[in-house]
């Protein structure tokens, strides 16, 4: 697992083009924050999720596969169910991503080991926004910088 912080670094300055399997449309969702948080951030987001396959979430064209997808992605970021995940580590090893990435409270071991044998980098139990803002600067004093919420009071 490359869950130490230098590799963690290393990983989100060099993969450019996430596939979020699992991103839902619901602004309230997990997925769907996260995703939005790294594309304004600069990151190009490529929904998978069959339940929209075809439509659009965060104004990308959303995939009902990860093989379905007609360019190269760098990572794929799993919003899964632990058991869900080793097939999708097998189609992130099949489209050649470099890096698989379980979210937080996402751990299948072996999933993790197929990713590591295939030479990708593999990340469990991490939140892909969460470390890039504790990496790159993007939390403030109370562990989040969303602009929605707010200690100030409105005048």
């Amino acid at each position: 697992m490359n869950n130490d912080l230098h590799a963690l670094r290393r990983i989100l300055k060099s993969c450019p083009t996430l596939a979020v399997v699992g991103l839902s449309a619901e602004w309230h969702r997990p997925s769907y924050f996260a995703a939005k948080y790294m594309q304004s951030h600069g990151f190009r987001i490529v929904p998978v999720n069959p339940r929209y396959a075809g439509g659009q979430v965060l104004g990308e064209t959303c995939y009902a596969s990860l093989q379905d997808i007609p360019f190269k992605v760098d990572m794929v970021d799993v919003f899964r169910r632990s058991e869900d995940v080793l097939p999708i580590a097998q189609q992130a090893v099949q489209i050649g991503a470099r890096c698989l990435w379980q979210q937080l409270g996402v751990a299948n071991p072996e999933a993790d080991a197929l990713a590591r044998q295939a030479g990708m980098d593999s990340v469990t139990n991490r939140c892909v926004k969460i470390e890039h803002a504790r990496l790159f600067g993007g939390l403030n004093w109370v562990g989040v910088n969303t602009g929605i919420i707010s200690a100030r009071r409105l005048v």
